[in-house]
């Protein structure tokens, strides 16, 4: 079993192997995230690990909040994901390497990363400035007739773009050729679906490329005759942000 030490960087989203992450860091425990990272040579990887957030909040509190307004905010690697910050991850995320760190001279950072391998977190670190984990590298397997599921899935696909440009009232002006490599197929489907985060993570951890390409085919019949029947489409990611209580 390979293994590694990353630093973490937990989101409610999921990042794919391939797909590009861009990252606007404020917080003061990922900016010293970014610091570290900087200390790393340019010609070698300056990598991190992305893990949806299972239990949790992206970013930590940073005012008095309910039911006690009188609470100290959290502080520390750990604020906004409890005693067991493991608990409060998915086990299965992806390593993004950091094409590009950019300090802003407010101290933030504007960062642009691609995801590149998938890897299981098997403990959490939360002693330092900032979350580390020891990951083990998963392989991705292709599993049985992984080519011909891509060429259905890409086909649904492209129904399924066609039916949600027009959902949404807009031309669909992609023209670009989409890729025929079953694995790099099913990620990158896996990434332009509109889903939920618990439906997107099940894609990532998918046991080889065939699984995940069965799951996806299902998927994109169901959104598409859904979207078939709605004149319009909601608004899905009012779903997943804060309630704001103003």
């Amino acid at each position: 079993m390979t293994t590694v030490r990353l630093p973490l960087f937990p989101l409610n989203s999921v990042l794919f192997p391939g797909l590009v992450l861009p990252l606007n860091v404020f917080e003061e425990r990922y900016r010293a995230m970014m610091r570290e990272l900087l200390k790393t040579p340019e010609e070698e990887p300056r990598r991190f690990a992305v893990m949806a957030i299972r239990d949790g909040h992206e970013v930590a509190p940073s005012l008095p909040g309910l039911p006690d307004p009188t609470a100290e905010p959290e502080r520390g690697a750990a604020a906004g994901f409890g005693t067991d910050p493991a608990k409060a991850l998915h086990k299965v995320g992806c390593v993004a390497d950091a094409a590009t760190i950019r300090e802003r001279p407010d101290g933030t950072f504007e960062v642009l990363a691609t995801g590149t391998t998938r890897v299981r977190l098997l403990s959490v670190d939360a002693s330092g400035p900032f979350l580390t984990g020891e990951l083990e590298y998963l392989e991705e397997e292709p599993g049985d007739e992984a080519g011909a599921l891509a060429e259905g899935v890409l086909r649904a696909f492209r129904q399924y773009q066609k039916r949600l440009a027009g959902a949404r009232e807009r031309t669909l002006t992609t023209g670009a050729e989409l890729p025929d490599e079953p694995g790099v197929v099913s990620y990158l489907v896996a990434a332009a679906m509109m889903l939920d985060t618990p439906t997107k993570q099940r894609l990532l951890q998918a046991p080889d490329t065939a699984s995940r390409l069965r799951d996806e085919l299902k998927l994109l019949r169901t959104e598409t005759a859904v979207i078939r029947t709605l004149p319009s489409l909601p608004a899905a990611d009012l779903t997943r942000a804060p309630t704001s209580l103003n």
